[in-house]
């Protein structure tokens, strides 16, 4: 590992993840903190990024211009996420599963699948403690609701929500 990516790591964790939230009064600069934490450790990290107090990432993860990691976020390995994403805190990104295949062993001794990536496209608004799971592309333009658990591919311009999320309208230009 690179000591530019091991010393971002170091000062992610033991300063910058621990800092007050970006917008609060008394954030001590913990934004342009944490967004120079992201451009040490992770291999693609925008312009003006928000990774927020408490958030958890992999070190693969790429981040677009403008776009945030949500407060105590949890974001597995092989996640992409675009530019213009908003994040509202406590979401999820789980990429690998337990194995459970075989019912002569216990599940905590079966391997982890394969990760699946997770694509969020552009200009995409995620609710508050929303999980994602392996394998899904969220398209540009959508938002998911808050606390809807996303199981399958969300198509542009869509408003999705629940469990599982389901399609609750398309955007219009109207709104």
């Amino acid at each position: 590992m690179a000591f530019k990516q091991t010393f971002g790591k170091i000062l992610y964790q033991l300063v910058a993840k621990r800092m007050p939230l970006s917008d609060g009064h008394f954030s001590f600069g913990s934004k342009k903190l944490r967004a120079f934490c992201g451009k040490l450790i992770l291999p693609v990290c925008g312009k003006n990024v928000n990774i927020e107090r408490g958030a958890q990432f992999a070190s693969d993860l790429k981040i677009g211009d403008n776009s945030g990691v949500g407060v105590n976020a949890l974001i597995s390995p092989c996640v992409t996420i675009g530019n213009d994403v908003m994040m509202g805190p406590d979401c999820m990104f789980f990429t690998s599963n337990h194995g459970m295949a075989d019912l002569s062993v216990p599940m905590w001794r079966q391997k982890s699948s394969a990760p699946k990536p997770i694509v969020i496209g552009n200009d995409v608004w995620i609710g508050a403690r929303v999980i994602i799971l392996g394998g899904v592309h969220v398209g540009d333009g959508s938002v998911i609701g808050a606390g809807s658990v996303v199981t399958r591919d969300v198509e542009p311009y869509s408003i999705v929500a629940g469990n599982p999320a389901k399609l609750i309208r398309k955007r219009t230009r109207q709104e």
